[in-house]
This record gives C-alpha cells, structure tokens and sequence, in this order.
C-alpha cells in the first residue's frame, strides 16, 4: 500500500522561502539563521539554496576559527618574495563577492571574526592594512549561519544575527516533513530583474513598522528588512507592487522570529457612554478628512497584519514571549587568557622567541617580505635567499580558556547532615561525569562540630571524590564562618592555578560556632557575615542553596552578603542540584 503524503512542515515551509529570498537579494537581505545541526535536514535545505543560485556565483563554507589573513585578504608570500614588492591576495570573503558564505558551528564564532563579517555586511567591501601594504575589494556576499548549539551554548553572537534578516529553525524536523525548494534558479533570475522596479506604499511602509514596534523588536535593522524582504517577495511573485500578502509573509518571516512581546489591544479611545462631540465645521480644502480616512486605513490593515502574524507564530513561542526567556543564555565557559605555551593561535605579536614563545615562521617571513629588495641591494650577503632583521620577528599569541572548579561547601551539622550529604554525593557524581567534557573539577569542604575541612581538593577523579564522600560522618554545631574561610582559601589556590572558582554552598545559614570555636549564636552568625563580606570582595562567583524545611531569612540574608544567586532546594535530589549548579555561571554573567 502506498505511503500517505506528509505536506511540509510549516517550518519547512518558512525556511524554503528564506532560501529563496536570500538568493534574490543576498547583499540587501544579509542572509539567514538557520538553528540546526549537521543532519540530512540541513544537507536538503543548503543543496536547494545551492540549486537556487544563478550560475557562476560562489557559494563558500567559512571555518568558524579562521585566520584574519585568509579572511580578510593579506600579503601574497610567495609572489612577494619572487618579486621583491608587496603582492596583496584576496580572502574568502572577497572571493566570494557576489555569493553566499556558509558558516558552521556559527554560534562558536570570536567576537572579532564576527565583527568582521557584520563590518563586511554593513560596508560592502573587505580589506587590510598592514606591513606597509593596503587593498581593498569589493564584498557584496550573504551569509548563512548555521546555529549548532544546545540549550548550555553561547547564542549566535547578537552583531551578527542582527544582520540576518531570517531566522529559521529545523532543530526538530525530519526528512519526511520537508519538502521542495520554494523557486527555481530561472525564478529567482526573473525576480532579480524585477526587484528594483518593485515599489512600496507609505501605507505599507508604515503598517510594517508598526507590527515591529507592537511586537517589541527594539532593532530598527529589522524593520529595514523587513520592508526590503517585502519587495523581494512580491518580486519573486511578479507583483511590480508590494500586496498584503506579501507584507505578511516578510513580518512573518522577519519580524515574527525576533518578537519580544505580544501586541495588546489598543487602550487609545476607552468606551464611553458619552455622546460624540460633534463634527467639526467643514473644511474647503479637505485635506484632514482625507488623512484621517488614511491613518484609519493603515492602522486596519496594520491589525490585519498583526493577527495574520500572531496566528503564524509557533505555540512555543508564544508561551514564551510573555516572560522573555526567548534567548539561550551564554554557555558555561571559564575566563580566557593569555598563554606563551598553550592554547589557541589567536595571531602574532612582534617580538623574539623567548620565555616560551613561539617563532610564527610565516608572521615572520610576511613582515620581511616587503622589504627583500631594498635589504639585497644593500646587505653585505646578497645572494642569500630571505633577508631578516630582528624588527620582522614575529611570536605567536595563544590563548587558552581557564576550566572551572566547583566547590560544594557542606554544612554537615544537625540531624539532616546525612540526607544533605547524600544530595551533594548524588551532585558531585552527576558533575563529574562532565568534566571529561569541560574539563572542570570539583572539591569538597565539610563544616561541623568546631571547624571546617577540606574533604577533597580539586580533582575530576569519580574515585576519590566517592571515597572523601563515603566516611563523612554528621552532626555537632555549625561552623558557619570556618566553612566559608576555608573556601575563600581553596578558591584563591584555585584562581593561583588558573581555573575559575564557582562556590555552592548548602546550608540553612544558622551558625552557632564562631570562628574562635567557641559556642554563640549571635558572635557566630556576625563572624559568617563577615567572612561572606570578605568572599564578595573577592568576586567570586556563587550559589546559596538554602537546605531548610522552608525557606530561611538567614540563609538568604547569608547570599546577599556574598553577593551570590539564592536557591530554596529543601527537598531537591542530587539531579535537580547538579542543574542549579551547571546553571549558575550563566545566570551570574
């Protein structure tokens, strides 16, 4: 029996006609978000924009850490040396002038590299200047970022998307819900030809602004594309003029994705039982009957387009709107610095190869290049191949991302010690199992009884964190300030060793051993409060989880001294604290 046809997914849908579009007008239309991972899907979606492009324009793939040389454009080396005088070469983004680049893992992209992509966007041309040597070509591209992140990942840096007038999702299609290109190449030609005689009404023109406003896109970018996107679509219709229809689909596809708030009816003209005052007297020119019939006119079909709007945005969407958790926040990610030894390539810096820099021999070679001639015909060598001084020695910037340290810090007091203790076990299990990944490490301090001890120092080891855990025995007095001593040490020994420190401490924030070991509630409590004062200055970054039966004044008064997130977990088990604590970083930053 013959399968049932499956119509195209209404995000299908959307993301062919983003394709289509941007083919029509790259340069004007900057290009698409599209939110998927390598899959079948995506493969199907950039083989139709592929087949959509007029012969001979390129369709490049751009590596998300590439060089600003092969970028940008820099010095030719071989032709440079070969001929003694600067010989500039092109980079990928002016060798694909006229074309469409694609970008993976865009959501990964330096902040730099991204700039130079919106710089190339907003100018239309690429260039450098440097070793004595400029050039600039023209750089009329599109882009297509592919968004491969999860949930935990950096959103696709906001310069960029910016930028990039449609942003589709096909996260969660398959194959059987996608379905064929929204034009062929012949229509896309025809439409090319059309577009620039295509014109938009002031009627038009204001309706769509309007729905960018009501639905709080606070970028005036957007509302640039999307009356741009408006004429392309009617021109791939063969309309010479912008219709309604049109104008919805470009909100749709433009506005719709970038919403922040839903439109509320308008509360300008409240009812009232009163009687209208009465009409103005006449007016011989006519003019105000005539402009308010017109804004009357716009507004209608501004709601017109509204409604068509709202009723094609996705449900999930929708639910979120009202509380603006639309973007992912940024991953979790230590601070990055500077390396002589390890890391990423991240350029060159004059200077000579000591301390453990590193010569970058081709840095190297690209500042002496420009100078060969002149150095022949004056060096005392001069049939020696390559001429190099001291001032062309270049060494290589590395930089590497610092890991993160979680130290739980545990009030093992009292007669629910084991059963906080048996959460942190169950946490410190869940977090190890990423640290493969991330290269994180957990430590372990325990305070009862007079003072505080450090169970387990920074380690990724399951072993032994299951070891330190196990013999932990519980109850005596609460040594509030001893425990937050010894973590402010621990986390200065870890900042010293270059990771980044992340403090979780669970407590119910009732002290009664001061930091002199003697008993006192109210000594005990102000010594905490200090020592919490001391942690705050040391910026660190922290999480309170409050392991009261309800939530407790001291223990969120305890966070706002150290200037941490506060999380009420009284009966949370060890999943629910593992995500707390993988989330936090993100919410401090």
């Amino acid at each position: 029996m013959a399968r049932a046809e499956v119509d195209p997914d209404p995000a299908w849908i959307d993301a062919a006609w983003a394709a289509a579009l941007c083919t029509v007008d790259p340069a004007g239309l900057g290009g698409v978000v599209v939110r998927a991972a390598a899959g079948p899907v995506r493969d199907l979606w950039t083989r139709q924009l592929q087949a959509q492009l007029p012969a001979g324009e390129p369709l490049r793939r751009m590596p998300a850490r590439i060089a600003d040389e092969r970028l940008l454009g820099g010095l030719d080396l071989t032709a440079t040396l070969q001929l003694g005088r600067p010989v500039a070469q092109r980079g990928l983004l002016a060798e694909s002038h006229g074309g469409i680049v694609l970008v993976p893992m865009a959501e990964r992209l330096p902040p730099g590299t991204a700039a130079r992509l919106a710089s190339a966007l907003d100018q239309g041309e690429v260039g450098f200047e440097r070793d004595g040597s400029s050039q600039r070509w023209p750089c009329r591209i599109g882009v297509v970022a592919f968004d491969e992140g999860t949930a935990d990942d950096a959103p696709l840096p906001a310069a960029l998307a910016d930028r990039l007038a449609f942003h589709v999702n096909l996260a969660q299609l398959s194959l059987r819900q996608c379905g064929a290109a929204a034009a062929s190449a012949e229509e896309i030609v025809a439409a090319r030809r059309l577009w620039p005689a295509v014109t938009l009404g002031d009627e038009m023109t204001q309706a769509l602004c309007g729905i960018a406003m009501r639905l709080g896109v606070a970028s005036l970018r957007a509302s640039v594309l999307a009356l741009r996107a408006a004429r392309a679509i009617a021109a791939l219709g063969g309309h010479d003029e912008v219709q309604e229809d049109d104008a919805l689909m470009a909100a749709r596809l433009v506005l719709a994705p970038r919403a922040t708030v839903l439109p509320q009816p308008d509360d300008d003209e409240p009812a009232t039982d009163e009687p209208p005052p009465p009409a103005p007297p006449p007016d011989d020119s006519g003019e105000p009957g005539r402009d308010d019939s017109r804004d009357q006119e716009t507004r209608a079909l501004e709601d017109r387009l509204v409604a068509a709007t709202l009723a094609s945005l996705p449900a999930g969407l929708l639910a979120a709107l009202p509380g603006g958790e639309r973007a992912r926040a940024p991953g979790r990610v230590g601070a990055l610095s500077a390396s002589p030894r390890f890391g990423r390539p991240v350029g060159s810096r004059p200077g000579e190869p000591r301390g453990g820099a590193r010569l970058d021999l081709i840095d190297t070679l690209r500042a002496a290049a420009p100078w060969q001639k002149l150095r022949r015909a004056t060096a005392r060598h001069r049939h020696a191949a390559i001429h190099v001084q001291a001032d062309d020695l270049r060494v290589s910037r590395l930089q590497q991302r610092a890991g993160t340290a979680t130290l739980f810090v545990i009030d093992a007091s009292g007669s629910s010690a084991l059963h906080r203790l048996a959460e942190a076990k169950g946490a410190v299990n869940l977090l190890l199992a990423d640290c493969y990944v991330r290269r994180d490490q957990v430590a372990v301090i325990a305070f009862r009884g007079r003072g505080a001890e450090v169970l387990l120092p920074p380690t990724r080891s399951l072993v032994r964190a299951r070891r330190s855990l196990a013999a932990l025995p519980g109850g005596g007095g609460t040594p509030l300030a001893a425990g937050l001593e010894a973590a402010c040490r621990l986390a200065e020994q870890v900042r010293r060793s270059g990771a980044s420190p992340v403090i979780v401490l669970l407590t119910d924030g009732r002290a009664n051993i001061a930091r002199d070991g003697e008993p006192g509630r109210a000594h005990a409590e102000a010594d905490a409060l200090l020592v919490a004062r001391q942690l705050r200055a040391l910026r660190l970054t922290a999480l309170v989880v409050d392991t009261s039966p309800q939530p407790a004044a001291a223990a969120q008064r305890l966070a706002r001294e150290m200037d941490a997130l506060y999380r009420a977990l009284p009966h949370a088990g060890a999943a629910e604290l593992s995500a707390a604590v993988q989330a936090l970083p993100r919410q401090a930053g």
